[in-house]
């Protein structure tokens, strides 16, 4: 394809989210971005990568935080809030360059909202698949990752929903919703495929 791509993937804690998005990815052949994409932030601001990676996709803690409005622009004291500023500023480069690519996460498809080769998806799956999934990839047992994936959707919610107009899982934040659990990753990534490449024709 001659035109820009830009797909933004939302995904549930043990989805296969992440996957699906790195495989589509490289079935385009398109760039990927994940949460790799704090080693150029870090090296780029001079930060230590560690203090990045604590801290994202981190919801605001209120106490103690303040935001002041300057001349119509808004600053933050709180460091998760400067963070996702920080990732936003990002994305939005990455986009203006007329670079294709994948990106999981990160309120994407509502930093990149407007912009015309903007494809916006979310993954889901059924809790068993998930735990499943979930209990091979860390070797913890089936109640530790079912608390795990609750506890990381938590997170994700307070985010996104700090951070984007439309709410997190809601199908009407993005183009297309999935459930892996159906098809699997790999019919996943195949009719994501397709339905993308039929949007864009």
């Amino acid at each position: 394809m001659d035109r820009q791509i830009l797909i933004a993937v939302g995904r549930e804690f043990g989805s296969g989210g992440h996957e699906i998005g790195k495989r589509l990815a490289k079935n385009l052949g398109i760039n990927f971005y994940d949460r790799k994409m704090l080693d150029e932030l870090a090296e780029k601001k001079n930060i230590r990568i560690e203090f990045l990676e604590k801290y994202d996709e981190e919801p605001r803690k209120f106490f103690g935080a303040r935001s002041v409005d300057v001349r119509t622009k808004s600053y933050s004291n709180s460091i998760e809030e400067i963070i996702a500023d920080m990732q936003s500023e990002y994305i939005k480069e990455k986009a203006d360059s007329g670079e294709s690519f994948v990106i999981v996460g990160r309120c994407a498809e509502e930093v990149l909202k407007g912009r015309e080769g903007l494809v916006s998806v979310f993954i889901l799956g059924d809790m068993p698949d998930k735990i499943e999934r979930t209990r091979l990839k860390f070797g913890i047992d089936e109640k530790d990752a079912e608390l795990k994936i609750k506890r990381h959707d938590r997170t994700r919610k307070k985010y996104h929903n700090a951070h984007a107009d439309g709410k997190w899982g809601d199908s009407r934040t993005y183009d297309i919703c999935i459930n892996s659990s159906r098809l699997g990753i790999d019919g996943t990534v195949e009719m994501l495929k397709k339905y993308i490449e039929a949007y864009f024709e």
